[in-house]
């Protein structure tokens, strides 16, 4: 399969990368620093045309910057995807609670993380309310992702956290088993490993 992957060089991103490729796919790394912005529509457009599937596994900005620029980025995104499958990383802080408060609305939230978990539900909340064409799944991993070991065993729920914690490894286990058996076709679904 071809896949186009922005954010390629991050720490999630670089995982997918490597999970992809050791099962054999194509994917091509696309980065700011390569000529593959998200906000740019051309480029969005033409890795839309040319492969099967695009994955962002961007964020916003965690300098202080406005996170405008990349709501506007994943718009864009949302408008060319055209045919391709689209896989969206996403953020812990949308997921709920058992009683249906947002984690980035509990007490224990961490404040350094709260403006970044809010882009990050507005994020959701658009491709919610994409086009019904639009093939998209937005995968939010477990409230802590880090650096870790590929286990390979993980637990997914849709809503509700599957777990506390994911390893970025185990994270792009289950995005690349969603792009070879897709399960959560416009949908989101989280995961932690098991």
């Amino acid at each position: 399969m071809k896949i186009a992957l922005f954010g390629a060089t991050g720490m999630v991103g670089s995982r997918i990368a490597a999970e992809a490729t050791a099962r054999g796919h194509e994917v091509t790394a696309l980065s700011r620093s390569t000529g593959g912005d998200l906000a740019d529509a051309d480029a969005v457009h033409t890795a839309a045309q040319s492969h099967d599937v695009v994955v962002s596994a961007t964020g916003p900005s965690r300098t202080g910057e406005s996170h405008e620029p990349w709501l506007a980025a994943v718009s864009t995104l949302i408008e060319q995807a055209g045919e391709a499958r689209v896989l969206f990383v996403g953020g812990a802080g949308s997921l709920l609670t058992p009683d249906g408060t947002p984690l980035l609305d509990t007490d224990g939230f961490p404040e350094e993380y709260k403006a970044e978990a809010t882009s990050g539900a507005a994020a959701l909340d658009l491709f919610r309310a994409a086009p019904e064409s639009l093939d998209w799944t937005f995968v939010s991993p477990a409230p802590v992702i880090a650096p870790g070991e590929r286990t390979g065993s993980y637990a997914t729920a849709l809503d509700t956290p599957a777990g506390d914690f994911i390893s970025a490894e185990d994270y792009a286990v289950v995005l690349v088993d969603e792009i070879e058996q897709p399960q959560h076709r416009r949908q989101r679904f989280t995961a932690a490993t098991a």
